[in-house]
């Protein structure tokens, strides 16, 4: 019975955390709802194609692989220049191509061993930085998805927020119970609970209509023969390596929170995690990383082992092939999806202190910590309009907040070590 409500808990948390990506992107690129409901079935079941092959072949640890918010901020970006193009198929079908360049970048990288030179740059302050500025990211989608704007309105609907609001104290209530069987289900309890009363309410939307068929197989290249630009090339080559980094740094902060620490391969995942971008650009989908949200989850359900992760990455993957079951889940309110995860997400920040803790002693480290979270959080409050007229590969960087944040953190730390070692070797040849 445990191991039955924990694997269902990780579907849940792996499907709430994957259904807003694919949904957004089909709006940004204007695309019809059964356009849009198919979009969200392939990347269903890439992503959870990509957390059972992590879990079983790659890293081995229980993180689920989602949309990654570069790629998901390279679909948005490049939606926005539909407009000037005037056709949206031929710029999803280059993303198809960058999606096989990305992962192509990985198994490269792997197969010559090399993902040791990225690890060794994710340093506690980099990991640190990173959690930071990750949650600062997600930290305004998720406000606006619990007050309910773009639910059933583009403004703030109070009826929804205070659903959604009521749901989060509950999952923070249970989450802080004695009970052990209530703290462990807190998430799936109070999305049941969320869903029942936004039904009760009457704000709870109807499935959609468009199911064709009973069981359906994701189509490949599904927005046809991927096609060659350029600055999707770049753009994507860039991604890949950041992507390294963003792996790294989630195999880290799990493996510290379930002390699988001496057990991680970096080649090994870097490999799996190239097949998993290749099969991102095959069906056609938003492309994954494995995500650290996973940490808060496990720190705030106490679910660190791995065979609930596994069957729920299988119950996920099974429910994509069946229209009618995904489209059941699918009806999920997406506030009481925010909701009930909130907390999983907010415990990174605490998570990202841990790993200053160290530091703060040392006057370089402020620095560096100070200057990045500086340039970090000043990055998300630029408008992507001021970018225009620079090159798109420039301008997928500096529009991301996280990526300028945590690349400046890299150079910092690597330039003032260099520097600190040359001292102390002339100091030593003395």
């Amino acid at each position: 019975m445990r191991l039955a409500f924990s694997s269902a808990q990780w579907m849940v948390f792996i499907m709430t955390s994957v259904i807003v990506a694919p949904l957004s992107v089909g709006n940004a690129f204007g695309m019809s709802q059964p356009e849009i409901a198919d979009v969200l079935q392939r990347t269903f079941f890439v992503m959870a194609l990509a957390s059972l092959l992590q879990g079983v072949f790659g890293h081995k640890l229980p993180i689920l692989n989602g949309p990654a918010g570069l790629w998901w901020g390279v679909f948005l970006m490049y939606a926005g220049f539909v407009s000037s193009t005037g056709d949206p198929e031929v710029v999803l079908r280059s993303l198809e191509l960058g999606l096989l360049i990305s992962g192509a970048v990985f198994i490269l990288v792997s197969v010559f061993r090399k993902m040791n030179i990225v690890e060794n740059m994710f340093t506690p302050i980099v990991t640190g930085t990173y959690l930071i500025l990750l949650v600062t990211q997600l930290s305004g989608p998720f406000i606006k998805g619990v007050f309910g704007v773009d639910y059933l309105s583009d403004g703030v609907n109070l009826v929804v927020a205070v659903c959604a609001i009521v749901t989060m104290i509950l999952a923070v209530l249970l989450s802080r119970s004695q009970n052990r069987f209530l703290s462990s289900y807190s998430v799936l309890i109070s999305l049941v609970f969320g869903w029942v009363l936004f039904a009760i309410v009457g704000i709870a939307k109807p499935m959609t209509s468009h199911v064709s068929s009973w069981f359906s197989f994701p189509e490949l290249l599904a927005w046809g023969v991927p096609t060659f630009d350029i600055g999707i090339v770049l753009t994507s080559i860039f991604t890949a390596f950041i992507l390294m980094a963003n792996m790294v740094a989630s195999m880290n902060v799990v493996a510290g929170v379930t002390g699988k620490q001496d057990e991680l391969n970096y080649n090994r995942s870097g490999f799996v995690m190239g097949v998993n971008q290749a099969l991102t650009g095959l069906f056609a989908a938003v492309g994954g990383v494995p995500m650290a949200t996973a940490a808060g989850f496990i720190s705030t359900t106490r679910i660190a082992e791995r065979l609930p992760f596994l069957i729920g990455s299988v119950a996920m993957l099974l429910i994509s092939l069946f229209p009618p079951v995904m489209s059941f889940f699918a009806s999920i309110p997406m506030p009481v999806g925010y909701a009930v995860i909130f907390l999983s997400i907010s415990s990174l920040i605490g998570l990202g202190f841990s790993n200053y803790r160290r530091e703060l002693g040392d006057e370089k480290s402020v620095f560096i910590i100070s200057v990045s979270l500086m340039a970090g959080f000043g990055s998300m409050f630029v408008p992507q309009e001021a970018w225009a007229g620079f090159p798109t590969a420039l301008t997928s960087i500096l529009n991301n907040g996280l990526v300028v944040g945590v690349l400046l953190c890299i150079i910092l730390e690597q330039v003032m070590k260099s520097k600190s070692d040359q001292k102390e070797g002339a100091q030593t040849s003395e």
